[in-house]
């Protein structure tokens, strides 16, 4: 058995194992579930215990379909969900469950941080606009709320910390996840005194920043027992799931886009020159030198799944007969419907909405219902909704500089072909899939083979490791048809944004 590597990605829902050759051949992969908790609207927390042995298990499963792997594994990276709050106390423990991204509670302290520093510095500092989905509010949410947890913190530490922790028994951070904590001064990549102070919290409760290709530690023997990897294994410090995401589709330069579709979409657009835009997210990819900015959405594969689940009973029942997907059904009676979806237009802000929007109390809107409207028509007026969402952000990010000729995309929506039309009319541009699509644990062990010297040049070797199988191109006819309905789907939520928040306001 040759050289392997292995990446590992925990993210929201799942923790997802991969093992590769140094050809970036995938050879076998594992994965475990977790829960999400909904404490209140808004507050979302997960245990960082369900992180690890989801690892665990994922790791083991992994190992388990290669023989005798873990001996041939020369070393392995984690990326993750971000940003998550996690605080440990001195013996490395959680003193509270994470709050991950997805968690709002914080908008009360996000006005009070716009108000103490103002929004424009805050932006100039950071690379990005003041919100809850950042670390900064919610460290000022935990000052005034749990003073003792702040009191007893050792680190601050984000998803991958966590696990390169328990695997190696040593702290680090990359800059990727640095800068979407909101604490770190985006163009001198240092933190800011300014905003720890204002938050409460000193420079030194946060781990060395290290690249996310270094090697931060090595498996140690309690580690190995826990996953089966060997004692010795070099960890790399990883990075983000969207940039680890780009590295497995390949991209790596200006113009080139990748679309990590799932629950949530996040759209990734490399730069060279920094570029930062207040209504997208800024930060570094993994690899020196290029900068990303990202338009995140919150539900995309999420309100398909919502359908489903609420509408498409008989889809599921008939899956389960039939041994099929009740996801393919839906989206097969789907793709008998027109363009246009009947007049259905469809607004995916289901649980409110990131960039470019960020609008916590948008919700989801089926506009254009008639008594002639059929499911099918439901359906694809969601696959529609979640392509003018994407638009939507693609369109801020070139309006500030970035470039964007072909879009690339991986995760388990990237599966159906009527998705992938549809988004190829609507953004007017070729869509591309990669032969290997399992997401970002492909990216994470890319990086492991950068840390071990397996690829030492890295562009080379993903042009050489990421094939590109299938092509959308974009039917203009189509494509002119959609840009009648996007600018209304624009109009939609200029008309409702205030009635969202009146609804909020009025709603227990």
């Amino acid at each position: 058995m040759g050289s392997l590597l292995l990446g590992i990605d925990v993210g929201t829902s799942s923790v997802k194992a991969v093992l590769i050759d140094k050809r970036g051949n995938l050879l076998a992969d594992g994965q475990a579930e977790y829960p999400l908790h909904h404490i209140r609207p808004a507050w979302v927390e997960q245990d960082p215990e369900d992180w690890w042995h989801g690892t665990c298990k994922a790791v083991k499963e992994a190992l388990s379909k290669v023989p005798d792997s873990a001996e041939s594994v020369i070393g392995l990276a984690v990326s993750c969900q971000a940003p998550a709050l996690l605080a440990l106390d001195h013996s490395g423990k959680p003193l509270r469950p994470a709050m991950i991204w997805m968690d709002r509670r914080a908008e009360a302290e996000t006005i009070r941080l716009t108000e103490m520093l103002g929004a424009d510095q805050i932006y100039r500092i950071t690379g990005n606009r003041p919100d809850a989905f950042y670390l900064a509010a919610r460290l000022l949410w935990l000052q005034n709320n749990e003073p003792e947890v702040l009191k007893k913190t050792w680190q601050f530490v984000q998803v991958n910390s966590y696990i390169n922790y328990r695997l190696t028994g040593r702290l680090t951070l990359d800059p990727s996840n640095a800068a979407l904590m909101q604490l770190r001064d985006y163009q001198k990549d240092e933190w800011s005194e300014a905003l720890c102070n204002i938050c409460g919290i000193k420079t030194s409760q946060f781990p060395e920043v290290m690249a996310a290709h270094l090697i931060q530690g090595r498996v140690t023997a309690e580690a190995s027992e826990a996953t089966g990897l060997k004692t010795g294994t070099p960890v790399m410090a990883g990075t983000v799931d969207s940039a680890s995401a780009a590295l497995e589709a390949g991209v790596v330069e200006p113009g080139i886009a990748v679309e990590m579709t799932g629950t949530s979409t996040v759209i990734i657009m490399p730069n060279d020159k920094g570029l930062t835009e207040p209504a997208l997210i800024a930060m570094p990819h993994a690899l020196s030198g290029i900068h990303l900015l990202l338009g995140a959405m919150v539900a995309s594969g999420g309100c398909l799944r919502w359908f489903r689940d609420q509408l498409g009973q008989i889809e599921v029942h008939t899956a389960s007969e039939n041994k099929t997907d009740a996801f393919d059904l839906l989206t097969g009676q789907a793709a008998g419907i027109k363009p246009g979806s009947d007049g259905v237009i469809f607004l995916p802000y289901m649980m409110g909405e990131r960039s470019p929007l960020w609008h916590t109390n948008a919700r989801g809107v089926f506009f254009g219902l008639s008594l002639a409207t059929s499911k099918a028509a439901l359906v694809r007026s969601i696959l529609e909704g979640t392509a003018f969402a994407l638009r939507h952000n693609i369109e801020v990010a070139m309006k500030a500089g970035a470039e964007v000729r072909e879009v690339r995309s991986v995760g388990g929506c990237s599966r159906s072909d009527l998705w992938n039309q549809i988004k190829a009319d609507v953004l007017g541009l070729p869509l591309l899939l990669p032969r290997t699509s399992v997401g970002s644990p492909f990216g994470a062990a890319v990086l492991a083979g950068m840390g071990t010297g397996i690829f030492p040049d890295i562009r080379k070797s993903l042009t050489e490791m990421v094939h590109l199988d299938r092509r959308f191109e974009p039917n203009e006819e189509n494509h002119k048809r959609y840009m009648l309905s996007y600018q209304v789907f624009l109009d939609i939520y200029e008309h409702l944004k205030g009635d969202f928040d009146h609804l909020a306001s009025i709603t227990p």
